[in-house]
């Protein structure tokens, strides 16, 4: 595949997991682009398979000879490290060439979080009577209350639903198996959608085993999962960017917030390094710091 292929892929991976504004979106195309460029200028002919950590140098080379400052050279490179770093993700490539590199340290933006009355709001647009919105309350209850990726959503099939034990067995990055708890409520609606709607589908012959399929019988797609949580955002009147992996994050949120244990998060979640959870610990600092105005003598 050529580059093109490769940047439009990474493009609908930041929009669907990532739930990239367009602006960030355009941001991270043009880093991964100046790379692009800089092979076709100098007449390297490699391929984003190909590419090496000594490619890599030389750009960073080039762009210091364009007098371009180190923070705009780490600004590039991080949007060139995400591009490999979903290379890897997909198993596309099986080393990333940009690991090694370093680039200076910058402060992770918090995400987007809903509070439980947003959550309530978005669950309640769902019109129970028709069948695609019946099939979307039981996705984001999911989404919600078991904080999975959309892909994990989209590939969830019947043989990994334990309902008895309330749990779902899910694949995550790298092909790795997790068991997830699914909450009551997202269950019980589970059970409607496969008793009541799921039956009355067409199912194509190789989509026996998914849970979640379209109207023509076949597998949902990320991009209906994602166009369908927006709907639902806009009809409750939310204002901030929404997306499924939105409602991962208020998963791990309101978890901690409600004085989860970290580790276990972790685990629901699929985290590899308890650092990426830890994130999720600086979200209700404005919690912590209002009960400290409102409460301590000394405020």
């Amino acid at each position: 595949m050529s580059w093109s292929i490769y940047i439009q892929q990474f493009k609908e991976y930041l929009i669907l997991e990532r739930n990239f504004t367009k602006n960030s979106l355009d941001a991270y195309w043009r880093d991964v682009n100046k790379l692009k460029e800089f092979l076709e200028i100098t007449q390297i002919d490699v391929s984003p398979l190909q590419i090496e950590i000594t490619h890599l140098t030389k750009f960073l080379q080039y762009l210091s000879l364009l007098g371009l400052a180190e923070m705009s050279k780490g600004r590039i490179l991080s949007g060139i490290k995400a591009f490999f770093k979903f290379l890897l993700i997909e198993d596309i490539i099986k080393n990333d060439p940009s690991e090694l590199i370093e680039t200076p340290k910058t402060t992770r933006k918090l995400p987007d979080v809903l509070s439980v009355e947003e959550v309530d709001k978005i669950l309640k647009t769902f019109d129970l009577s028709r069948q695609d919105d019946a099939r979307n309350r039981v996705i984001t209850e999911i989404l919600y209350s078991s904080g999975l990726r959309v892909s994990e959503l989209v590939g969830l099939t019947l043989s990994r639903i334990y309902a008895e034990e309330g749990f779902l067995k899910v694949t995550g990055k790298g092909n790795k198996e997790r068991f997830v708890p699914i909450g009551e409520q997202a269950l019980h609606y589970l059970i409607i959608y496969l008793k009541e709607i799921r039956p009355n589908i067409p199912i194509k012959p190789k989509c026996q085993d998914i849970v979640f399929l379209n109207r023509r019988g076949g597998s949902l797609s990320r991009i209906s999962v994602f166009t369908a949580i927006q709907k639902a955002a806009k009809l409750a009147e939310i204002k901030k960017p929404i997306s499924p992996h939105t409602f991962r994050h208020t998963f791990a949120t309101h978890l901690i917030e409600g004085g989860a244990d970290l580790r276990a998060v972790q685990d629901m979640l699929g985290h590899e390094s308890i650092t990426t959870t830890e994130l999720y610990t600086h979200l209700d600092r404005d919690y912590l710091k209002q009960t400290i105005i409102n409460f301590h003598p000394r405020s």
